[in-house]
């Protein structure tokens, strides 16, 4: 399938609200025909909690429009247009075809892949469905980001073209699933170890489950 962009979107944080109580957050995004994408941020796009979101490995938030059709026959319900928080909501690019260290071209931007989105209970509260973090979690359709190498605009009809597969091909999906429901595997954890290319938040992670495995081992 070729790739293409399905929406563009981009927002400030808002206060929103949730069984009666206000929260703030970045999650709620407008589409726009543009992206005009810097190295740290995409102008006109933020988020509320820096310590936790956002960051140079954390510049593009993408997300697989194929999901949106499962979540709906699932939920019974229409998600609204980047649900997700996401920035590209894109088709042909899910998380067992994306791989984190992947360069691609969008637009004028070239952007690496370089970490999977981990997922927190925000999700829940904008789309009012209390179950679908652990969903989620459980069959990792969960995004991913894009650092920014190239500076440019991404327009709604913008191609994407992959410039370089990396060569190990550990994917997002093989990568969430391996901290989710494989924290056994060793082999598997310490070739994630070895990708440069993985973002220092998912580096941390990794990095305390491989600690936590050769403690008990000993």
């Amino acid at each position: 399938m070729d790739r293409k962009i399905v929406w563009l979107s981009k927002g400030t944080p808002s206060t929103l609200t949730y069984k009666g109580k206000e929260f703030r957050s970045g999650i709620s995004k407008n589409q726009v025909h543009e992206l005009n994408v810097k190295s740290n941020q995409i102008i006109g796009d933020d988020v509320e909690n820096h310590e936790f979101h956002g960051g140079s490995d954390r510049v593009i938030c993408a997300y697989a429009y194929e999901h949106y059709a499962y979540w709906e026959q699932l939920y019974q319900t229409s998600l609204p247009k980047a649900a997700f928080g996401e920035n590209l909501t894109l088709l042909g690019m899910r998380e067992t075809e994306v791989c984190v260290g992947d360069i691609y071209q969008i637009g004028e931007a070239v952007v690496q892949v370089s970490q999977g989105r981990f997922p927190c209970n925000t999700i829940n509260k904008h789309t009012n469905i209390p179950t679908l973090l652990n969903k989620i979690v459980e069959y990792g359709y969960t995004g991913y980001f894009f650092r920014v190498l190239e500076e440019g605009l991404i327009l709604s009809n913008s191609s994407i073209k992959l410039l370089e597969k990396h060569p190990k091909e550990l994917s997002i999906s093989s990568i969430h699933h391996t901290f989710f429901h494989q924290k056994n595997n060793l082999e598997l954890i310490e070739s994630i170890l070895s990708l440069a290319e993985l973002s220092e938040e998912w580096m941390i992670r990794m990095k305390k489950l491989h600690k936590g495995l050769i403690k008990k081992s000993n």
